[in-house]
């Protein structure tokens, strides 16, 4: 299956449930794909002393994985992209939606 994710949050729990989630599917064989936007393109290197969200982002990675962040949001920030997580658009977002059998939003 094709599960497509937009995380809306950097909220240490709920983004590492998130890609929690998101390697747990890559390791049942799922093609997963997932959409920063908002706080949530603060995510990479987040990590507090429970909820180490960079650490599963990683594994995400690992997993083979992939990652978009909305450029829009990470600019408003004054942030750029990353390897990890590259400068996307919304129309990146779309199409993401409509690549995916499921779509999840946390």
């Amino acid at each position: 299956m094709k599960l497509g994710i937009i995380l809306e949050t950097k909220e240490y729990e709920k983004a590492w449930n998130a890609f929690r989630f998101a390697v747990a599917a890559r390791k049942s064989g799922h093609e997963v794909k997932v959409f920063l936007m908002g706080e949530a393109v603060e995510c990479e290197g987040l990590s507090n002393g429970k909820y180490n969200v960079d650490e599963q982002i990683q594994a995400f990675i690992a997993e083979r994985g992939e990652i978009l962040a909305c450029g829009t949001c990470l600019k408003s920030r004054n942030l750029e992209g990353s390897e990890a997580c590259p400068l996307s658009t919304m129309i990146d977002c779309v199409k993401m939606v409509e690549w995916a059998d499921k779509t999840l939003t946390f």
